[in-house]
């Protein structure tokens, strides 16, 4: 395809895109079906690569990620981000409105807002394009997110219909309830402590370096202010419905109220209906709706006088201990959870509670039987808040943190720098096996998605698996004919899984082919503590191969950029231990890459070889993986920081200021991406 025909065609799928977009993420009607979608998707990443110079920086295909940031950057706000005053009292809600009425008179109106649980932003948007996304930080400044805000799909790239030249709007990032589980889900399997609620979980995300990783985490996001100069709207009201005009999700929870009444009838509205939304919000905003009586009010040295958030309690409700269960994650990690007497909180019928680690039950000193105060407010998993030591039984026991293992009877470790217990009978602990297998065909590590949906639970329940390597032994006739009966915890519901023909040969095909996964790969699917997918991918560069990973010392290990002392330790006790050890020799017999193959290596002959790069900014002919991974190609290894062993700092535009600063002060050459571009061709 001709450039200009590149062009016009990266353009109409752009255009297409974003209305489907904008159609399914902000008015929830989508049009097409998820597969035509993934095919223009597909499409216009395709033409991106071959004509890179065609990429705009708002592009689609920029929405699953991709751009890894060291530091986010310090950002001024051009108008602070203010707090408001919080009250839990109608009174003091009451008075705000006497206040009100005593400065404005009777002619005045509000616009009530739910008030969201989550992260609050403020984004750039300059001739109808995100120039940039910041974090409230401390009101006055905040760290520059643009490439994790660009892979929300509900936030525009670019606007629709008629927009002010330059503006800023503001809005909630959050993370809706089952997104939220699926996450705390995915930890736990993985042996991680999951997030305490939703908002923190979105901050987290937030924060993540890998945009990728942050696309993945389905944050959504709601607007709920504009500003700028000379925009075309007198009311708060109004701005909203511009904004849906734009392409922005705004809430249809909103209300103009005529009086105080109006404001209480939605603030009771709101309260009924908390508990039933899929996203945590944790009271209602209530604003003077006319700009001009909001600038006649004014401010005080830290909030609004024209705006209120009035906040619901925390729903609490008080029931009885039962017992304490351990539960054993894949990694061994054994986490606390209380069994309660059943009872409902903020919706639902809680029966259990995560007591997190041993420090949190030491917090609350619990004992057999107690009186404890159960609490959900902007969690979705209960806690146990407060127990009533007033009404404890004179001869209950304290309950004491498990010593052995409930699943193997292991005498439990303690890692020396946490509170984490973990169980260290990794080849033979059932929830641990179990977690293996599972993490090891998951789609990220070895991809054998047709053995999901319970099938290895039952290759497990009928002994014909007991490891990984036991995968790479099925037979067809160890599989065909299978069945089992799986029922839920709560008896409801039964699910039949049988082993047909097809289900077979898929079973055996996906085996087959997971033997083509590269090292980097499979290094992360074998499931090492503290190991993740970026270390995996560094320390199968860094090593090449196993052998040579396995016999590095835990001070070669250390030396490793990234890599810290807990995670040195935890890959040589991996390779030092006789039952891994033996697993390994059946997967390399089975056939799965334990090397680096040629084309995966960074080249030790090209141009760039023995040459250290540190990539900084945004470039205009590549992303910065492009850049890093030309670099890589060539020979080059990246660094995360600069030093007097950096060869070259690749820059690009919106660079950090101080990072140019130490370079110069190094005498670090700083190129651009047409130096590099050179110094490929040299």
């Amino acid at each position: 395809m001709e450039r200009e025909a590149a062009r016009e065609r990266i353009q109409e799928l752009t255009d297409r895109i974003n209305e489907h977009n904008y159609r399914y993420y902000v008015l929830a009607r989508p049009v097409i079906s998820d597969y035509e979608y993934d095919m223009l998707l597909e499409e216009l990443i395709s033409l991106e690569k071959a004509f890179p110079g065609l990429r705009d920086k708002n592009s689609p295909s920029q929405r699953v990620g991709g751009e890894v940031t060291r530091k986010f950057p310090t950002v001024k706000h051009t108008y602070p981000m203010l707090s408001l005053s919080n009250t839990y009292s109608k009174e003091e809600v009451m008075a705000f409105d006497r206040r009100i009425k005593k400065a404005l008179g009777n002619s005045y109106e509000y616009v009530c807002e739910l008030k969201y649980d989550g992260v609050a932003i403020s984004l750039t948007y300059e001739n109808g394009s995100l120039a940039r996304a910041a974090t409230r930080g401390d009101g006055v400044q905040g760290d520059e997110i643009t490439s994790n805000i660009r892979t929300i799909r509900s936030i525009p790239l670019k606007l629709r219909n008629k927009f002010p030249a330059s503006f800023e709007v503001r809005g909630e990032v959050y993370m809706p309830h089952k997104s939220f589980l699926q996450l705390n889900d995915q930890k736990e399997r993985k042996g991680e402590t999951g997030f305490a609620n939703p908002r923190n979980a979105a901050a987290g995300s937030l924060k993540l370096q890998d945009s990728s990783l942050v696309a993945k985490r389905n944050l959504d996001c709601f607007m709920y202010g504009v500003y700028g100069d000379n925009l075309p709207f007198q009311t708060h009201w109004d701005s909203l419905q511009a904004l849906k005009e734009y392409g922005f999700k705004v809430s249809a929870d909103i209300k103009k109220c005529a009086d105080i009444d109006a404001v209480f009838h939605f603030i009771a509205q709101g309260e009924e209906r908390r508990t039933t939304l899929p996203f945590d919000i944790d009271g209602v905003v209530i604003k003077v709706n006319k700009y001009s009586q909001q600038e006649a009010l004014g401010y005080t040295s830290k909030f609004p006088r024209w705006a209120i958030a009035y906040k619901y309690k925390a729903e609490r409700a008080i029931t009885r201990l039962l017992d304490v269960a351990f539960q054993v994650g894949r990694t061994g990690a054994v986490t606390p959870v209380a069994i309660l007497e059943p009872v409902p909180v903020a919706g639902t019928t809680v029966k259990r509670a995560s007591l997190y680690n041993e420090d949190r039950m030491a917090d609350h000193d619990l004992h057999q039987n107690d009186i404890v105060f159960v609490e959900k407010g902007g969690d979705i998993i209960p806690k146990i808040v407060d127990v009533d030591a007033s009404q404890r039984i004179a001869t209950a026991k304290r309950i004491h943190f498990a010593s052995r293992c409930p699943e193997c009877n292991t005498p439990l470790q303690k890692e020396p720098d946490g509170s984490v217990h973990y169980c260290p009978n990794t080849m033979n602990c059932p929830p641990q096996i179990q977690g293996k297998i599972e993490h090891f065909i998951s789609r990220r590590a070895m991809d054998i998605d047709s053995l999901g949906q319970g099938k290895t639970e039952m290759l497990l329940v009928k002994n014909k698996i007991s490891n990984i390597a036991d995968l790479y032994d099925l037979t067809y006739d160890d599989l065909i004919g299978l069945e089992k009966t799986f029922v839920d915890p709560q008896g409801k519901k039964e699910r039949k899984i049988r082993f047909r023909d097809k289900t077979v040969r898929n079973i055996l095909s996906a085996i087959e082919n997971s033997k083509k996964v590269p090292f980097e790969r499979v290094l992360y699917a074998l499931g090492i503590r503290h190991l993740g997918e970026t270390m995996a991918k560094k320390l199968a560069q860094h090593f090449e191969n196993i052998d040579r990973l396995k016999e590095a010392s835990e001070e070669e290990l250390v030396a490793v950029d990234e890599v810290g002392e807990k995670m040195a330790n935890s890959i040589h006790t991996y390779f030092n231990n006789p039952g891994n050890a033996h697993i390994l020799n059946r997967l390399k017999d089975a056939g799965l890459s334990f090397s680096v193959e040629k084309d995966e290596k960074q080249g030790d002959d090209g141009a760039l070889a023995n040459k250290s790069f540190v990539v900084s900014g945004v470039f205009e002919k590549y992303s910065r993986d492009q850049i890093k991974g030309l670099i890589e190609k060539h020979g080059g290894e990246i660094k995360s920081a600069i030093s007097s062993k950096t060869d070259y700092l690749v820059a690009g535009d919106k660079m950090g200021p101080e990072k140019r600063k130490k370079a110069e002060s190094l005498n670090v050459p700083i190129i651009n991406e047409n130096d590099l571009e050179n110094l490929v061709k040299e």
